[in-house]
């Protein structure tokens, strides 16, 4: 048997602004990513693994 669950958040207006930052940082880095990969296919150069796309 599968259940499935529908929830909602309704965060107030401080909460919002708090989701919208970390999810704006999260996307910065995950576009970081996605340059740096096509950067090294490019150039011929195998993908950057997870640890090396840090932030610098």
């Amino acid at each position: 048997m599968q259940l499935r669950y529908a929830s909602r958040l309704h965060p107030d207006a401080g909460r919002q602004t708090a989701l919208a930052r970390a999810f704006g940082c999260v996307r910065v880095v995950f576009n970081d990513a996605v340059r740096a990969r096509e950067e090294a296919r490019r150039a011929g150069r195998p993908s950057p693994g997870p640890v090396s796309c840090r932030l610098v």
